[in-house]
């Protein structure tokens, strides 16, 4: 069981889960797991996995339990970073591991260019990155797409242009924008409009994640382990490309992890990966075993 607790900064409330002791009794660094706009919900199946580690979970500023009172909506890597470096004194039990998920890989990125003695190794897996692409101008307009769909239509619109980009193999061509809006219906989601806009993914209080730039030097030169993991499943489609990229920006191929984008996931919230086999990649990977 996790225990919870509450670390205050400089505008929000912090929550977090802690599995396990602290400082940790096997003598490996704290494993800390990130997401966004994922909170640590979505990391206790594979936190499960890794019973013999102290595992940290963390809700970023503003997203589930966090809250904030900065005045702001924006889920900006650069300050969850700053709230993950507070997180880790807190824990006092740095430097730690870190695995970041999507969002939460970008956040690992910036932790590590901002504050690399706090890392021993960061595996972020699939960073949406835009701006490693070589489409990344098509690549804006398509995320702009989806967003001024939810705008104008509500959450099942929004979602299903968020599908299509998803599902979208290869750069984002001509062919790809003179595709008719796809159907809310055909991912078995609600036509009608709810009225909301704050949807963490959809609107743009994420553009900080996607339009991050990746500070090459500030990563190749940190004593940190850097690995960037890559879904078997996503091949050819916009996270993979993002993460191949940014692999190859940092000099190194990306790992290949099972499953898909949320691999690490069971049936708790509705697409199942392979938590077990995701969990012993990421294991190897830790230990230096592993670079599929």
């Amino acid at each position: 069981m996790a225990e919870t607790k509450v670390l205050s900064v400089d505008g929000a409330e912090i929550v977090y889960d802690v599995y396990g002791p602290l400082p940790p009794a096997d003598g490996h660094p704290v494993l800390l797991m990130i997401g966004q706009p994922m909170d640590a919900s979505g990391f206790r199946a594979l936190a499960a996995r890794f019973e013999e580690r102290t595992v940290v979970a963390y809700d970023p500023r503003g997203l589930g339990r966090s809250t904030r009172s900065d005045g702001r909506v924006d889920n900006d890597p650069v300050t969850q970073a700053e709230d993950l470096h507070a997180l880790i004194a807190e824990l006092g039990a740095g430097p730690v591991e870190v695995f970041g998920s999507s969002g939460g890989a970008v956040t690992g990125l910036q932790l590590v260019t901002a504050h690399p003695e706090d890392v021993v190794t960061l595996v972020a897996h699939e960073p949406p990155i835009i701006g490693v692409l070589p489409d990344a101008e098509a690549a804006h307009r398509a995320s702009t797409r989806f967003r001024d769909a939810y705008r104008a239509r509500g959450w099942g619109h929004g979602m299903a242009g968020f599908m299509a980009l998803g599902m979208w193999q290869g750069a984002f061509t001509d062919e790809y924008f003179a595709q008719p809006a796809p159907d809310p219906a055909m991912f078995g989601m609600p036509t009608e409009d709810d009225g909301s806009r704050d949807d963490p993914l959809l609107s743009d209080h994420s553009l900080a994640v996607t339009d991050y730039e990746l500070d090459v030097d500030a990563l190749t030169a940190a004593p940190t382990r850097v690995v960037i993991g890559v879904a078997e499943e996503t091949a050819g489609t916009f996270t993979a490309r993002t993460s191949v990229a940014t692999a190859e920006r940092l000099g190194q191929e990306a790992v290949v992890f099972p499953s898909h984008h949320g691999g690490f996931l069971d049936g708790e919230f509705g697409w199942p990966g392979k938590p077990d086999e995701f969990a012993v990649v990421l294991r190897d990977v830790l230990e230096g075993v592993s670079a599929r």
